[in-house]
């Protein structure tokens, strides 16, 4: 990792950070992080991530995958009819084989939308042996002052919403964005990093169920320079770890992190599945990932990288955070977001 302080002879370590309301000033200097360079023609190979081989994983209940599929349409026609209402969140966990609703909506309701009399027997099991589990899901809106280039994992601001940077990326062309949550900003906005001393960029490219209809939740945000580094540690953390690549998730995998402006980075988390659906305030978005424990993303947390890191602290982005309730997270995928906007992930 490299101190965001740093002097000209060389880099000082960084002390642990701890967590405050407030950063006390600018997170780096402007000589201490060179412009993200073209990325070599080799790529580093996928197989190396630490996250690569997953964890235990059980199979699907008989039934489960499918009257999974039908519950998940009628939410997002439901939601699609009714938002903003109650939210939602399905996925067949696959560290237990079974179907997960997390959902604030009335037991009524969540009887006609997992209904299964018409269904086949395993279905009608599946839906039996499903979780029901209370919960509110939200969008994250709400490290506190960067200046360029840019970092993932940074407290950004606009239209009276705070949300976190995401990860580096760049188009065919050449130029370099940022990512973050597509619920975050609209179109055209100019960002500012949350202490409002600088221009972070202009959003382009959103994505968003309620902006055009697709079910992703992302944006990018360009016009500055954005290096391949995330931060690491607190919410005044001046250090930060260098992004090695990108790729997908494993389910089962038990220390993933995210690193954001309102928890800082935290480590921990297990992916449950790789191809849930979150319905919120904003809409259905699917496939995300679903992710548990650990200390979760808070709000202000929204668009904060997704990652597994290595033995030497590299960082391999698998997606940015969207949504939480009090129990999981949801992240969307690098795996989907990179085709849709074509672009490539900026390395360190």
């Amino acid at each position: 990792m490299l101190a965001k302080k740093t002097t000209i002879a060389g880099v000082v370590a960084a002390a642990t950070a701890v967590l405050v309301i407030l950063t006390a000033g600018p997170a780096h200097t402007a000589d201490e992080v060179k412009p993200p360079s073209v990325p070599s023609p080799t790529e580093p190979d996928e197989s190396l991530a630490s996250d690569r081989a997953g964890g235990p994983t059980k199979p699907s209940l008989p039934g489960a995958a499918s009257a999974l599929t039908t519950i998940q349409t009628r939410i997002a026609s439901y939601v699609d009819t009714h938002a903003p209402g109650y939210t939602f969140a399905s996925y067949v966990d696959e560290t237990s084989g079974k179907m997960i609703l997390e959902t604030d909506a009335p037991a009524s309701l969540v009887a006609q939308l997992t209904d299964m009399s018409s269904g086949s027997a395993a279905e009608k099991q599946a839906v039996v042996q499903m979780s029901v589990q209370p919960n509110a899901t939200s969008d994250n809106f709400h490290r506190r002052d960067d200046i360029q280039p840019f970092w993932g994992g940074g407290g950004i601001t606009a239209q009276n919403r705070i949300c976190s940077s995401g990860y580096a990326v760049r188009k065919s062309s050449g130029t370099v964005f940022m990512t973050t949550a597509g619920h975050c900003f609209s179109t055209g906005v100019t960002v500012l990093t949350e202490s409002r001393a600088r221009t972070y960029g202009v959003v382009s490219d959103r994505h968003l169920p309620t902006w055009n209809g697709r079910p992703r939740d992302v944006e990018l945000i360009g016009g500055r320079t954005y290096a391949g580094r995330i931060f690491t540690g607190g919410v005044t953390s001046t250090t930060s770890a260098p992004v090695v690549s990108a790729g997908t998730a494993y389910v089962g995998y038990s220390n993933y992190c995210h690193s954001g402006r309102t928890t800082g980075e935290r480590c921990g988390h297990t992916a449950t599945s790789i191809t849930g659906q979150v319905c919120t305030q904003t809409g259905c978005k699917f496939p995300v990932i679903v992710f548990r424990g650990g200390v979760l993303p808070q709000l202000g947390d929204s668009g904060s990288p997704f990652y597994a890191k290595d033995t030497a602290g590299g960082v391999w982005i698998r997606g940015h955070v969207i949504a939480g309730s009090s129990t999981t997270s949801y992240a969307e995928r690098w795996t989907s977001i990179a085709p849709l906007l074509g672009v490539t992930i900026v390395r360190g």
